[in-house]
């Protein structure tokens, strides 16, 4: 009696879960995937949570979430800041990203609970997977009188419609758009903090925007700050110190770091960009630096120091020794698009996404690729079986970019 008891226990105790929809594994990594048309802004970047399955794509005002089959599971509407790039923080199962309102002087980092994302057209005001929290040292930045006039020329000012031409923003600061999760820098192992990359205005009259600025937040206690979004009244609930902030010679690029990502296998950030004009480099379109590389203190060429005496000092990281490199400058890189969806998901492996625009909607086309470490081509597609091999070898942690996977 006891054994057919347990043994239909155990039988419904099956059925239920299948009832539940018990959660399968997921599907293998696409080679491909398309999103939209939508009727919002173009792509701007995406992330991927691997294990569960699922690639979320960032149009400006939409969020997007599908499976790896190519099923749309829901979407996020409803605010009318600039939703920018993201990233997948396994850690909480978030969604986070850059969102800003630069009118009214507010930067946030969205924080989505992606996983109760089951259905088309959220509201993002009405519901409670959305919340932002503010950065108090972006607006430092971006809201800075560089001129000493007692006024801030920014977009809600008389340089409205030519926002270049402002001699206001510390080091050209337009907001921020890269967003990864990655380690301290200086580091490769322990805790992953989160990492925010600025936009950087493109006006190729001044000296003081040729880097890129980067900061890092450790984000375990920002439920404290994680507040709802309302556009009539910003909040400006935010951690007010940065665990670091770090400067990167590239020489201007528009709009900064369009998309960052940190890639554990090599153990290497990436940054793509909008190409720079300035004529001065050579305005590659991605460039990197090592995980490693220690923050050095030293002077950030272009910006005028204390009382404009002398040049500001800053913790610099160097670029990567990989890619192309300007003989002029010293500048390395790859003109590689980058600019609107660049993603690791481990094995040498990364999504880049393509941009288009199909009868006045905007489109976002993923393509899964290998990292060849050549300087005129890094990456290439993969095929069903080389994603296959790769994905079922252990993780290559710590190889070089360079020796990792080589197109043959």
């Amino acid at each position: 009696m006891f054994d057919r008891l347990r043994l239909a226990a155990a039988a419904s105790g099956l059925a239920l879960a299948l009832a539940c929809g018990a959660q399968a594994a997921p599907a293998p990594l696409p080679l491909h995937q398309a999103s939209g048309p939508w009727p919002s802004g173009h792509v701007q970047g995406v992330a991927v949570d691997v294990r569960g399955g699922y690639v979320y794509y960032s149009f400006t005002n939409l969020l997007a979430k599908y499976d790896f089959d190519g099923k749309l599971i829901g979407t996020l509407v409803g605010w009318t800041g600039h939703l920018g790039d993201l990233d997948f923080n396994p850690a909480d199962g978030k969604v986070y990203g850059s969102l800003e309102y630069k009118e009214d002087k507010a930067f946030y980092v969205a924080v989505i609970d992606v996983a109760r994302l089951d259905r088309v057209g959220v509201e993002a005001g009405s519901s409670e997977i959305f919340r932002t929290v503010y950065l108090p040292e972006v607006v430092k930045d971006y809201a800075a009188d560089l001129n000493g006039d007692g006024r801030f020329d920014g977009d809600d000012g008389k340089f409205k419609g030519d926002v270049t031409a402002s001699p206001d923003h510390r080091y050209d600061c337009s907001g921020i758009d890269g967003v990864s999760f990655g380690p301290a820098f200086g580091h490769t192992g322990g805790k992953r903090y989160l990492t925010i990359a600025y936009g950087i205005y493109g006006n190729t009259s001044r000296a003081d925007n040729d880097h890129q600025v980067l900061l890092q937040y450790d984000v375990t206690d920002w439920a404290r700050y994680a507040s709802p979004l309302t556009e009539a009244a910003p909040h400006r609930n935010g951690p007010e110190a940065v665990k670091a902030k770090v400067f990167v010679r590239t020489g201007n690029t528009r709009y900064g770091v369009q998309n960052l990502a940190y890639d554990e296998a090599s153990q290497r950030w990436f940054m793509g960009v909008y190409q720079g004009q300035k004529p001065g480099f050579p305005n590659y379109l991605l460039y990197a630096f090592e995980a490693r590389a220690k923050p050095v203190p030293g002077d950030l060429v272009g910006v005028p120091g204390p009382g404009g005496k002398g040049r500001e000092q800053g913790p610099l990281l160097p670029l990567a020794d990989d890619g192309l490199k300007d003989a002029a400058t010293g500048v390395r890189g790859w003109n590689q698009k980058a600019d609107v969806g660049l993603q690791p998901v481990g094995h040498g492996l990364f999504y880049l996404a393509v941009n288009a625009k199909v009868d006045g909607r905007q489109t976002a086309d993923l393509t899964l690729m290998r990292w060849t470490g050549d300087a005129q081509k890094p990456f290439v597609p993969v095929t069903a079986d080389e994603r296959d091999t790769l994905a079922s070898a252990p993780p290559k942690v710590g190889a070089t970019p360079s020796s990792s996977i080589r197109v043959q």
